[in-house]
């Protein structure tokens, strides 16, 4: 995630911050849709997009018959059950692969982070691994185990309008704080594209905005956890893009070292909702 000097917190927090998650839900896209509009995406290159396109590996043979021309695409894979066996694609010349993802049990995860470190496997070099934890109790302990495993890091889904798979502000506040002392880095899958949170007034499900997920992050960074879920609950984009704002550099960089990506199934309205909260910047020229 390349920053120079003379960018805004606001900007170092939302610099890269957008993966392409079009083939998910709520929206999902048809392959070619998601491909085309992706590769559009990345002849545009604004600033908040990753680039990097959010693919189950369920799907790769569906990728590789779309990708005639164009150049190169960074993937993230989801390592899910029904492709590739749980295990990664034979290379292929049009695709870098950024990271994977794959679900895991916590017993699993302390013991491929155990042996990880053992190996003496832990690098920048290597491609990052996100396991998404399934959350039965003690789960956050599990994040703690990732300490010092890097590139191997966490996933928390933010998405499912059900109460009994989605989060609540506590439960993430706390998955926040272990990333964030544990120096474990995280992304977040998430169907909502919003800047803020919104409560669905009929069903009272909660989705979570990204800038409630980084001043959240921000808030554990230079804080510590109390303050964490006033973050993380606010409706309000006014006041989460003027604290967004405020956050000091050191503490924007290194919210991103830790908060490495938000998958949106939109990758428009991101962008424009920032630009409507005067967060852009420069970027807006």
């Amino acid at each position: 995630m390349p920053v120079t000097q003379h960018e805004t917190a606001a900007q170092i927090l939302l610099r890269g911050l957008i993966e392409d998650a079009g083939l998910f839900p709520p929206t999902a896209l048809r392959m070619l849709q998601a491909v085309e509009r992706h590769r559009t995406d990345r002849i545009v290159a604004h600033p908040m997009l990753a680039h990097r396109f959010l693919c189950p590996s369920s799907r790769w043979p569906e990728l590789l018959s779309r990708l005639n021309g164009g150049g190169r695409i960074d993937v993230g894979l989801t390592l899910d059950s029904a492709g590739l066996a749980g295990g990664p694609p034979e290379p292929d010349p049009r695709i870098r692969i950024a990271h994977y993802e794959t679900r895991a049990r916590p017993k699993d995860l302390r013991m491929a982070a155990d042996l990880f470190r053992s190996k003496g496997m832990n690098g920048r070099e290597r491609t990052a691994v996100y396991f998404e934890i399934e959350r039965v109790p003690g789960w956050l302990n599990a994040v703690a185990a990732l300490s010092g495993a890097r590139p191997l890091g966490a996933k928390i889904h933010c998405s499912d309008p059900h109460a009994s798979v989605s989060p609540s502000p506590a439960e993430l506040g706390e998955f926040i704080t272990a990333c964030v002392v544990g120096d474990v880095p995280f992304t977040v899958g998430s169907g909502w594209h919003r800047a803020a949170g919104h409560i669905d007034p009929r069903t009272g499900f909660r989705r979570y905005g990204y800038l409630n997920l980084l001043l959240a992050t921000a808030t554990a960074v230079d804080f510590g956890h109390g303050r964490v879920q006033n973050a993380l609950t606010s409706t309000d984009e006014e006041w989460l893009a003027a604290e967004v704002a405020s956050v000091a550099p050191s503490v924007a960089r290194r919210t991103r070292e830790l908060f490495v990506g938000y998958g949106s199934c939109s990758t428009g309205d991101p962008m424009r909702d920032a630009a409507r909260l005067g967060l852009l910047g420069s970027w807006e020229v």
